[in-house]
């Protein structure tokens, strides 16, 4: 479960659409404050999803080769075989020329409970879903489960927070690195997505795939 957490959560922080719409609000009139709008909902998010799966658990790992457990399983295979799939079609096609979407530009006249609302929207809810049919097998009664789901949730929000804390402290320094930062993912947001994708898919499928034969 860690190594799966570990990666997933490694992919959920690289991801381009949601870093690049973070640093247009940070950028933004009164950007720390969107920003952390942001992050709270982004994070609240992944909280809440965690909660609710331990919930259904009892916070003690399904039995392996029950229904739930099965199930769990493959919905990471079916994940795990989208994100083939679509990275494998974006591999083929090739980088294109890129235009950012409408509704960034209007990114600096957005409230902060917009910005919360995006927290939310943008979330890769591929990843996340994966996250969550990872975390059927914590087991609340060891400590190392509660360090596992917490480290998850802060890497899967370190890009934000870092970005946040940039801004908030060193607010001459940000505006020149999030700016390089923002044309460094534009000129490889489709190599970024294609990695992300066929990497994380691959692995998604050969551990599904090794759980459901073992």
């Amino acid at each position: 479960m860690v190594l799966d957490l570990l990666l997933i959560g490694t992919a959920i922080a690289l991801g381009p659409l949601h870093n690049t719409a973070f640093i247009l609000l940070l950028s933004a009139h009164r950007g720390v404050r969107k920003g952390l709008a942001f992050v709270l909902s982004w994070l609240a998010c992944l909280v809440v999803l965690i909660a609710c799966v331990l919930l259904l658990t009892g916070g003690r790992p399904l039995v392996h080769r029950s229904a739930p457990s099965t199930a769990a399983l493959a919905v990471k295979l079916v994940l795990g075989i989208g994100m083939v799939v679509y990275g494998e079609r974006k591999r083929r096609r090739g980088s294109r020329p890129r235009t950012s979407p409408e509704w960034m530009a209007r990114l600096d006249s957005a409230s902060g409970w917009t910005a919360a609302g995006l927290g939310v929207l943008l979330q890769p809810w591929g990843l996340v879903t994966a996250g969550a049919a990872t975390v059927v097998r914590a087991n609340l009664s060891s400590a190392a489960s509660y360090v596992a789901l917490v480290g998850y949730c802060l890497l899967a929000t370190s890009t934000l927070l870092a970005m946040e804390l940039l801004v908030t402290f060193r607010p001459g320094a940000a505006q020149a690195r999030l700016g390089g930062l923002r044309t460094w993912i534009d000129g490889h947001q489709d190599q970024a997505v294609v990695s992300l994708s066929l990497g994380l898919g691959l692995w998604l499928m050969g551990r599904s795939i090794f759980d459901l034969v073992s």
